[in-house]
């Protein structure tokens, strides 16, 4: 059982959890908590962190591909200095980061974000994407880190069912058209209303950064701007939820 802070695996789940530098060298990344660690693919997980006391009191059948994984037990007191949550339910996982190109997105309704950087926005509009039945999510460079923690959080599971990438996305715009696919974007100068448009099968709705929209260079990219009417003195929505409105109506 694992009893010290100095402890190197706790040192190196610290630096996954805090770094994305290093969750990108290595590839890896931290999921907490019984509900998520239940959703990560067997193949992904690399390896499971038990505290002292929930180990000793929970069904290890409840997680996917447990039996025979690789684990370590840590004590209580360590554990929850380990924790990102305020509440530790006692397990967290390694997973590896899985990997896709275009061609894993395309085929439906696509998301394009371009620099989104509230972590609870981003982990938001993957969920959202799920149950909107998007076939998934392009990112821009300048996107929040898609593994961070509060990331993962938000996706309650969606990120290893929702294909994902990130890319240039001037590049990737010009790669959709090639594709038939129609490109439309949140804005608001020269923008019809989002509902008063017939969306065809390949459609993608670029949603822009929380405080300054859709960067210039990728609103000229777009085939068609729209915009959701306000009432009241309201200018706009939140990202996620301006992404989760136009994206039920595609």
């Amino acid at each position: 059982m694992i009893v010290s802070k100095s402890n190197k695996q706790l040192k190196d789940i610290k630096k996954l959890m805090d770094s994305a530098k290093a969750r990108k060298e290595q590839k890896l990344f931290v999921v907490e908590g019984l509900r998520m660690t239940r959703e990560v693919p067997e193949t992904l997980l690399e390896k499971l962190y038990y505290s002292e006391s929930f180990f000793a009191s929970y069904d290890k059948a409840l997680v996917k591909g447990e039996e025979g994984k690789d684990y370590e037990i840590v004590s209580d007191e360590i554990f929850k200095s380990l924790s990102d949550t305020v509440t530790p339910q006692g397990i967290l996982g390694i997973v590896k980061q899985p990997e896709y190109q275009l061609k894993d997105v395309l085929g439906g309704k696509i998301l394009v974000l371009d620099d989104i950087q509230d972590p609870g926005n981003l982990g938001t509009m993957i969920r959202t994407s799920e149950a909107a039945g998007v076939t998934g999510v392009i990112m821009s460079a300048g996107c929040a880190d898609i593994f961070n923690p509060k990331v993962i959080r938000s996706t309650m599971g969606s990120i290893f069912r929702v294909p994902f990438l990130k890319a240039d996305l001037l590049k990737v715009l010009e790669e959709l058209k090639k594709e038939d696919y129609t490109v439309y974007g949140a804005a608001l100068d020269g923008a019809v209303f989002y509902n008063e448009i017939q969306y065809g099968e390949k459609s993608a709705v670029v949603i822009g950064n929380e405080g300054n929209g859709i960067s210039a260079k990728v609103l000229d990219a777009v085939d068609q701007k729209i915009k959701i009417p306000m009432a009241g003195k309201v200018e706009s929505l939140n990202a996620a939820i301006s992404a989760a409105v136009i994206l039920y109506q595609l």
